[in-house]
């Protein structure tokens, strides 16, 4: 127990600190380390990473909110969206997707084409079709946007933020105004689905529940990472921290892709 607290402290510290700048909380880089390291059981793995956004995010958002970057409807609709979408993430995770066969490969379907796709859309040209200023999409798109990541989040346990904030960047919006809303979303969304979760393992056998102290332990460590990483964000390069994400994503999603056909 000490050692496995102690480990996801510091990698949830250390994850949060590099993608939060971006709007992610981590969660997405974090699932693998609490699979393959830490030795969380499925679908108990799920819960847990909802529970570290749950603890993690209101420390980049306090920033984000300090600085005045936390305004506008964006947040409020993505919200909207997600959070009923996480929810039935959250039933079909536990009913249709308990296998960790399925669950790597769902990951590698997931974190592969994102990790490739953040950075073809980081290293392309703007002449290339990436928009110089992207307008906000409609609200039906962004509410159906939401509804569809909300139920990946659900059965992920990302809440959503990871999916969204690359979607919208792709679009043209500025990371100065998708990342908080990204982070917003994905507290709000892991709030719901970690206490559907919580609610579920009441109903049904098996490791449902989240597990709690490395929940809550990976969670302190995001919370000082999250701070730091977005107080750090105007200082940052997006191209640099971009490609970064990237290139973590691709590689996470490959080597669960490798041992899902394996």
């Amino acid at each position: 127990m000490d050692w496995t607290v102690g480990a996801g402290l510091a990698a949830g510290l250390l994850i949060a600190l590099v993608t939060a700048p971006v709007g992610v909380s981590g969660a997405v880089f974090l699932l693998p380390v609490q699979l393959s390291v830490l030795g969380v059981p499925n679908p108990a793995v799920t819960p847990t990473n909802l529970l570290y956004n749950v603890v993690a995010g209101p420390g980049a958002l306090w920033r984000y909110r300090r600085d005045g970057a936390l305004r506008g409807g964006l947040a409020r609709r993505l919200v909207v969206g997600t959070l009923p979408g996480v929810v039935a993430g959250a039933a079909i995770r536990v009913y249709a997707l308990p296998g960790p066969g399925v669950f790597r490969l769902l990951i590698a379907c997931l974190l592969l084409p994102l990790g490739l796709w953040l950075c073809a859309r980081t290293l392309l040209p703007r002449s290339a079709g990436r928009p110089a200023s992207g307008a906000e999409p409609s609200p039906a798109s962004l509410t159906l946007l939401a509804l569809a990541v909300g139920v990946v989040g659900g059965i992920y346990g990302i809440g959503g933020g990871s999916l969204l904030g690359p979607v919208l960047a792709a679009r043209g919006l500025p990371m100065a105004r998708v990342a908080p809303a990204a982070l917003a979303t994905t507290f709000a969304t892991s709030v719901v689905g970690a206490a559907t979760f919580a609610l579920l393992s009441l109903v049904s056998s098996g490791d449902i529940a989240p597990d709690w102290w490395l929940g809550l332990a990976c969670g302190a460590g995001g919370l000082i990472g999250g701070y730091l990483g977005a107080r750090l964000q105007p200082r940052v390069p997006e191209t640099a921290l971009r490609l970064l994400l990237g290139t973590l994503a691709a590689a996470v999603g490959a080597a669960y892709a490798l041992q899902a056909l394996a």
